[in-house]
């Protein structure tokens, strides 16, 4: 009498660009739950729940391997890695997190030029070697050019 076709589903492809071509759901992931809220990407936990973030923090608070903590803030000139550009990095400032930020913004003023506190280094854009070491002494640290 009648003859019925099975209907096998067909995989969902989106047309938005090659990146997400043939790409089928089962590939996605939470990163929202209306009960928790937002997800954390690494660990699948909710934020407030994550382990992943607060191993992060800590290690935002150590010095740069490479330099004694000794007291004496070193200036250094880097170039490696920064396409061509040269950036003073300035390590081993005895500050915590918002009394460098602070610190780092007077180095910044005094230089006239951009920069950033990562990892515990202040970098400044540009090569403000001297006129940091000036700086600093000014503010009472003991301090020295490191490196070429």
């Amino acid at each position: 009498m009648y003859k019925f076709k099975e209907h096998v589903p067909k995989q969902i492809t989106l047309s938005i660009g090659k990146k997400w071509a043939n790409k089928s759901m089962n590939d996605s992931r939470l990163v929202y739950s209306t009960e928790t809220g937002r997800i954390c990407p690494e660990c699948g936990k909710p934020v407030s729940a994550c382990s992943c973030k607060k191993k992060k923090a800590v290690k935002a608070d150590k010095q740069p391997k490479g330099y004694p903590n000794d007291g004496t803030i070193r200036i250094q000139g880097e170039v490696k890695g920064r396409k061509g550009k040269i950036v003073t990095a300035v390590f081993g400032v005895p500050l915590e997190n918002e009394e460098l930020q602070k610190f780092a913004k007077t180095l910044k003023r005094r230089c006239g030029a951009g920069g950033s506190v990562k990892d515990g280094v202040i970098v400044i854009q540009g090569d403000h070697r001297q006129p940091l070491l000036d700086e600093i002494k000014k503010h009472g640290y003991t301090a020295k050019l490191a490196g070429g």
